[in-house]
């Protein structure tokens, strides 16, 4: 299936020119933009799908003369354009590379099936959008890695790229290939494929790792070098120098660097001034919709609320927010650079900003003058946020959201979701009363400790929401309209530096077996028609749960999964679910030690020589606590001695409260 060239050395590619370019004619961003030709003819062009996702040239793309440059920076995400535009960290560090006068970064996606096919016939090598330059003449491709289904489609980038995909096997004249985003918190199922990981926020040493590539160019020293020097720098993972040995039950006895000097734990990087970091106040614009099609306004990250199932809620700590008046003027500015017409604000918990109030007052009053829409997500449903809805909805016809992602306070206990079903049924009463008619309540199945009864309560809480409309709005005022209650499930994957990192995943049978007694249990309800039930696909999320928790050797399965004609696993018309498990039992490996089985808490996982921030002994505490049907508080509400106070900003306090203090190394919670 690769594309590259069986006639040459798999080592080789195209080399970036590094030579003097004082004596090329000097040329404008604008200028490079009119004279660059398209790599894709028209012919091409016009027999495939969506062209705008392959030309280029949108408004605010940045152009730049090459010849005025030391580095090419190519940023890719690993899905199709319309996923990847709508994704706020590659629009944030395009914008931070582009303000760089020595780089010019320039933007990639996944082809779509239709291109992949035409572009391995005719040998046309992937290109980056702005200048139409292939991507092997570039000195890095940066990959954000954002979800596990999309591994397949990063060899797909790297092939079609014709780069070689092992980073062993990768020559001098290759690009540096660097991978970020959430899921390089366990990178090892693809240590095999990448250079370097970025292991946290790539605000904080994207810049030092750039001035150390282009002095190692310019003093001649090696690729090789230039790898062992990067794996010095803060938050820097090089794969190529850490050795891993298992024991014969194939769990890791030893994982540890191979030469002197470097690190035994990579820890994190954290953006704590979120006020003065770089942000996109002008974003591209695309040709085509997009799924994130408006201005998107980022107000914090982290999250206080602790929910045990959550990565974002542990590696995004500590929680840090954006100065008001500094959002205003950015959304003020961003509108104006991109006309859009709707602007949303971005956070894992947004009710959670501390001032929100003012900051909606802002936007409500800008929005309507010019009208604009606002898009809220992750609100709690609550007085305050049905009175702003109110006022940001001229027509009351889209539905709410709630996720109790628990049908009972008890599995929500242990879940530490904070969310009680008198809050849920208040919130629906409040909505009802304004005028709403449509709820979406999302919950998970297979979560630790669940149970016949917690299934069963996603049926009788979605019936007591049903009841709670009757109940609220009278008689007279229902005419012509009738309540929807859409509840959804998904299957629990658990996630790596999460108190369920140890938990066992349900089998693909179990899964299916908890959503038929969804299922079941809402058919016997009383408002079972007012009831609508939608559960995902299980195959996927099992495998899912294999990747995010899985060792090295599933790299050789990725690899052969891929060259069998796998990509696009994300998309559920094209993963086969028979081909990863056929090639899982032909590389000698087992999907029930990876998903299926319970680890004990003295196990080497294969992600501990990350640092994230919150220690083991944190989630060892929240796991029992856990099994325990314990809840903890939020962050506001009291320190739970997570470990994130380290990085000495954020909400976090100087020090731990009394009492609060880490466990020593080693203990374990009673």
């Amino acid at each position: 299936m690769e594309l590259q060239d069986k006639n040459t050395p798999e080592s080789s590619c195209s080399a970036p020119d590094h030579s003097d370019r004082s004596d090329r004619k000097p040329v404008t961003g604008k200028e490079a933009a009119a004279e660059r030709k398209l790599a894709l003819s028209h012919d091409i062009l016009m027999s495939v799908e969506k062209p705008a996702r392959y030309i280029g040239g949108e408004v605010n793309a940045v152009m730049k003369d090459p010849s005025q440059v030391k580095v090419r920076f190519a940023m890719c995400f690993p899905d199709v354009y319309e996923i990847g535009m709508s994704h706020l960290g590659l629009q944030i560090l395009y914008d931070m590379f582009n303000s760089m006068e020595d780089v010019w970064c320039e933007r990639v996606y996944s082809p779509w099936v239709d291109l992949d096919a035409v572009m391995r016939r005719e040998h046309i090598p992937l290109f980056a959008l702005e200048s139409q330059d292939p991507i092997r003449d570039f000195d890095f491709l940066g990959i954000t890695i954002q979800y596990e289904m999309c591994y397949t489609n990063i060899l797909q980038v790297l092939d079609l790229a014709q780069i070689p995909l092992n980073a062993a096997e990768r020559g001098e004249d290759c690009p540096i290939v660097i991978g970020g985003g959430p899921c390089t918190y366990n990178p090892e199922p693809l240590a095999d494929f990448f250079d370097i990981f970025y292991i946290g926020e790539g605000e904080t040493r994207y810049r030092e790792l750039i001035t150390l590539y282009e002095e190692c160019r310019e003093s001649g020293r090696s690729r090789l070098e230039f790898l062992r020097r990067a794996a010095g720098l803060p938050g820097m993972y090089v794969p190529r120098f850490y050795q891993v040995s298992y024991n014969e039950d194939g769990t890791i006895r030893t994982f540890m660097p191979v030469e002197e000097g470097i690190p035994a734990v990579i820890r994190k990087e954290a953006a704590m001034d979120m006020t003065n970091i770089s942000y996109p106040i002008k974003p591209i614009i695309p040709f085509i919709k997009v799924t994130q099609d408006r201005v998107v306004l980022e107000i914090q990250r982290g999250c206080i609320r602790g929910c045990r199932f959550c990565q974002a809620g542990q590696i995004y700590r500590p929680v840090r927010e954006r100065d008001v008046e500094v959002l205003k003027k950015y959304a003020l500015e961003m509108l104006r650079s991109t006309g859009h017409e709707e602007i949303s604000l971005s956070s894992l918990s947004s009710s959670d900003y501390s001032r929100l109030p003012e900051l909606i007052d802002f936007l409500i009053e800008e929005c309507s003058r010019r009208h604009t829409n606002i898009s809220l997500p992750s609100l709690r449903i609550d007085a305050f946020s049905l009175d702003v809805m109110s006022k940001v909805q001229d027509v009351k016809k889209s539905s709410l959201t709630f996720a109790p992602e628990a049908g009972s306070q008890r599995l929500r206990d242990v879940i530490n979701k904070g969310l009680t079903e008198e809050a849920v049924l208040n919130g629906a009463a409040l909505a009802f009363q304004g005028g709403w008619t449509r709820v979406k309540l999302y919950f998970m199945l297979g979560l630790p400790t669940e149970t016949a009864e917690d299934i069963r309560g996603i049926a009788e809480l979605s019936n007591k929401i049903a009841a709670t409309y009757f109940d609220t709005v009278p008689r007279e005022k229902r005419a012509g309209t009738r309540v929807q209650i859409v509840a959804s499930t998904s299957f629990f994957v658990p996630k790596p530096f999460t108190p369920f990192q140890w938990a066992a995943q349900c089998t693909k049978e179990e899964f299916l077996d908890k959503a038929h007694q969804t299922r079941v249990a809402i058919s016997e309800q009383l408002n079972q028609k007012s009831i609508k039930y939608n559960w995902h696909e299980a195959d996927a999320s099992v495998m899912e749960g294999v990747l995010a928790r899985g060792d090295r050797r599933l790299c050789r399965v990725i690899r052969r999964v891929y060259e069998k004609g796998g990509f696009y696993d994300a998309w559920g018309e094209y993963y086969d679910n028979a081909r990863w498990l056929e090639t899982i039992e032909e590389c000698g490996l087992s999907v029930d030690f990876y998903a299926h089985r319970q680890r004990p808490l003295d196990e080497i996982l294969p992600w501990d020589f990350i640092d994230c921030g919150v220690t083991k002994e944190f989630l060892k505490r929240e796991w029992a606590k856990a099994l325990r049907g314990e809840t903890s508080e939020n962050c506001r509400q009291k320190c739970q001695g997570c470990g994130a106070a380290r990085f000495g900003g954020g909400i976090c306090p100087g020090q731990f409260p009394s009492g609060q203090a880490e466990s020593p190394p080693g203990t374990v919670p009673a």
